[in-house]
């Protein structure tokens, strides 16, 4: 795919699973025609509901060490045992191509990784719930993680809040509503710069 002379801008939230960023992130994706959203690849099962090239690019372990190793991707992170999550090249050629900016909803290295590529071009955003117990509390109301799963999760948002001031801005999510209008703010103002 061939890119074209499109300075767009980057706008990536991150936060440990369950802290709130992918609904933060949809709801800037339906207030703001000008952003579209950073579709991640993965190894990871696909859960109900989700569909390859919507929610994710879902590969084996094959497909993502082949894509690896033709440097396929600007970031890409075994984020729980031989679970691997990446943003493809191509995905970011695709969407300046539509002349969108980009909203991206990852990890916090990948999120770091992305920052450090793109610099100036790019607002990198931690979400943060307003105390570890309510994390823990949301994550376990999705009801999407086994008992295994949920374990790996609580373990890993505990390494990921170390991370929390290596960001742009922190946006605290207690109250959703507030948390909305604050990421509606950092795009606006982003964007003017």
């Amino acid at each position: 795919m061939e890119t074209v002379d499109f300075s767009g801008k980057m706008f990536v939230f991150t936060a440990p699973s369950g802290a709130g960023k992918t609904t933060i992130v949809r709801h800037l994706l339906k207030t703001f025609d000008f952003l579209d959203f950073s579709v991640s690849a993965t190894t990871r099962e696909k859960r109900k509901n989700e569909q390859h090239g919507r929610d994710y690019y879902f590969y084996s372990k094959e497909e993502f060490d082949e894509l690896k190793r033709k440097r396929k991707f600007v970031e890409w992170e075994e984020v729980y045992d031989e679970q691997y999550y990446g943003t493809l090249k191509s995905e970011i050629e695709r969407l300046w191509n539509l002349k969108k900016h980009i909203v991206f909803d990852i990890d916090v290295r990948g999120a770091k990784d992305i920052k450090r590529k793109y610099g100036k071009q790019c607002l990198a955003v931690f979400v943060k719930p307003p105390n570890f117990e309510v994390h823990v509390a949301r994550l376990k109301n999705r009801n999407t993680e086994s008992e295994a799963s949920l374990k790996k999760r609580i373990s890993r948002i505990k390494r990921e809040m170390r991370y929390e001031n290596k960001f742009d801005e922190v946006l605290i999510n207690d109250d959703l509503e507030t948390a909305l209008k604050g990421a509606e703010r950092l795009i606006l103002d982003f964007i003017k710069k």
